[in-house]
Order: C-alpha cells, then structure tokens, then sequence
C-alpha cells in the first residue's frame, strides 16, 4: 500500500476512531497506571504461561505497553496510539475493536532470544474469587499501588489454601495426617509442614467431583474423586472442610472455564514483533 491510499485510508477512518483510546476503559483486560513492577509481579503470581495485559507507558502521552508472560520471566512491548490508530510492531488497527480482534486470535510475537509467545490469557482488571476470600490479595494490593517488595513476600498467589487433613491411605486404608498445599492447578501433601518434598501431587485438571462425604466413620470428611482413585480427607472441623470443598470446586471451575476458552479460541500466526522494550 503507497503513502498516499495509506494516508486516504487513514483519514477515511478518522471521524470514526477518533477518541478510541477513551474506550480502553471497557477493555478487560487495560490495567490503565500499573507500573511495569506491578505488572510483572501480577503475571508471574497469577498468570501462566501466554497470559498479557495492557497498560500506561510512561515515556509519552499516547503510548502503552504490552506485558506479557513467557515462561519464568515477563517480556513488555510497545503499543502506540496515534490518534486514529493503535500501531503494534509492523502492524496497524485503525479501531480498538479491530485491535482486540486481533489478540482475540493468539498471534504470535517474538523476543529478542527468537523465542515465540503465545498470546492465550488475558489478564483480567477485575479478577474473580472464591466466595471465602474477602479479597484475592495480591491482585487487590498491586491495583492499590503497592510496590513488588512489599506484597510477594507476604501475599499467596490467587486461590491459594494450605493447612493439615487427615488423608486415608490407598492401599492400606489407615488415616495418617499430612500437610497440604493448593497452588494454581496443584494439590501437594507432604509428611509434615516441614518436609520440602511431597509425598504427592495431584492435578486437579484431572479431579472429576469434590464432595462432603459421609461413607467414612469420621466426620468433616470429605473426597476428591480422580479417575484412577478417589481421595478421602478429613478437616479438624467442619467449616475448615467447607473451605477446602469451596475453594477446590471454584479451583475446578476455573479449570473448566479455561478450558472452555482455550477450544473455542482460534489460533492464527499473524505477525512477528522483533524487539521488546528495554525499558516500560
């Protein structure tokens, strides 16, 4: 395309995105002023692998930065709006809903290692809890400005329960207490809160059903039902149950809603950015 049809084309568009960059409100997935460190921290506490936000650059009016997991570090690309379009590596959008279209399909981009990123999760503004969390503290604490120093070391990662139950054995059927810990998809038992191994790790993409359970001669008890075994536990007390019970069905609801996002999505390998920004 010439400079001038590009330019005709553009001004064609102007009455019509003019002021888009005030709809970045309504996107889910504009964190508006979180900073770079806020950003990082949010993506490797509670994202995964392939999840991005979109936020304010602080170089210069107009300008945004693309944040982005990838594996154990986080990469931030440049993202301009130009007053009638948002300009991305080679690639312009002359409205924000062709540009969320565009994300919409999982493009890849590129580090400066040559290593490919999948764009798959966006990272909500407002994120979803259980109904037993007050707050899901490291998402809130980072959106009220709160710096990395001061919340990873003191704030669990979203959806997060550790505690002792009492777990029946497999084979043979004894109850022994273990330490358990919940992490993203992760259900750990150990010997004791001490032990830096687990005994076990479950997958709770696997896990079929959790339920109260009252087939054992103890009570609080409840199971995770897995395809190869169903899993029995026993809470000190029955609220402490009804936690763990809330937390690993919302844990499985999550799961399945991914899920869900993931088959419906379609994948397009629709441009290459070279560089990330070594800066915002």
């Amino acid at each position: 395309m010439g400079r001038v049809e590009a330019r005709e084309r553009n001004m064609s568009h102007l009455d019509s995105s003019e002021g888009e960059a005030e709809h970045l409100q309504d996107l889910g997935w504009y964190h508006g002023s979180l900073t770079r460190h806020a950003a990082e921290a949010l993506l490797l506490s509670n994202g995964m692998d392939g999840s991005y936000l979109l936020r304010n650059s602080n170089e210069k009016s107009g300008l945004y930065s693309l944040s982005v997991r990838a594996k154990e570090s986080v990469k931030h690309f440049h993202v301009e709006y130009t007053g009638y379009s948002f300009k991305f590596g080679f690639n312009e959008f002359l409205s924000l809903k062709e540009f969320v279209n565009h994300f919409a399909n999982q493009p890849l981009i590129g580090s400066e290692t040559g290593t490919l990123i999948v764009l798959k999760h966006p990272y909500p503004c407002q994120v979803e809890e259980p109904s037993i969390y007050e707050s899901v503290r490291v998402h809130t604490a980072m959106q009220t400005g709160k710096t990395e120093s001061d919340l990873v070391p003191t704030a669990p990662s979203l959806g997060t329960k550790e505690g002792y139950l009492t777990k029946q054995g497999g084979l043979v059927k004894t109850w022994k207490t273990r330490w358990f810990t919940l992490h993203r998809n992760e259900l750990k038992y150990f010997k004791d809160q001490m032990t830096p191994e687990p005994i076990r790790t479950l997958d709770l993409t696997e896990c079929s059903a959790v339920q109260f359970d009252y087939t054992q001669e103890k009570v609080n008890c409840f199971c995770l039902v897995f395809p190869y075994r169903t899993f029995y536990l026993c809470a000190k007390t029955g609220v402490e149950a009804d936690e763990w019970i809330k937390i690993l069905r919302w844990k499985m609801s999550q799961i399945k809603k991914q899920l869900g996002q993931d088959g419906g999505t379609m994948r397009s390998q629709s441009f290459f950015f070279k560089q990330p920004l070594s800066g915002k």
